[in-house]
């Protein structure tokens, strides 16, 4: 398994400035081996993907591309919170949601912009159990929102 920061180099990701919270709660909370991710989405400023309806002001491969970009600014906020990728044993859990339509269907498609960058960092590590579910809207307009469940090692 390559390193995990390694593969970022590879992909040619460089991680943003991690997102800092915008009320009352915080981004990252360890307990155990369990590292808990708050609601996550773009990191700096949004690009044309990053806001808007899924259905209705994005296509669902633009809402794979949100959901890609959020997967880049967890791996953001887990390096702060780990100082190490290769310290992530396994991505466990993922809440995907969408700012969907009411018809619009493809909620996992749209998630997997965030599932498939995780697997391409860490391989079997990355595979999680995941909901992917719509929402009638997101705060702020944005398009992805994702929480994550980490465990890590020592």
């Amino acid at each position: 398994m390559t390193n995990p920061e390694d593969k970022l180099l590879q992909l040619g990701i460089e991680l943003p400035k991690p997102v800092q919270p915008v009320a009352n709660y915080v981004t990252h909370y360890q307990t155990g081996n369990l590292l808990f991710l708050s609601g996550h989405s773009f990191c700096g400023a949004p690009s044309a993907v990053d806001i808007g309806k899924v259905g209705a002001d994005l296509t669902a491969e633009q809402g794979y591309q949100a959901a890609r970009n959020a997967g880049i600014c967890v791996l953001a906020t887990l390096k702060q919170a780990l100082g190490d990728l290769s310290r992530v044993k396994q991505i466990v859990r993922v809440l995907g949601m969408v700012n969907a339509t009411e018809n619009f269907t493809q909620h996992p498609t749209v998630i997997n912009g965030f599932s498939d960058l995780m697997v391409e960092v860490f391989g079997q590590k990355g595979m999680h159990v995941r909901s992917a579910v719509g929402m009638g809207s997101l705060p702020g307009n944005i398009a992805v929102e994702i929480e994550v469940t980490v465990e890590v090692e020592a």
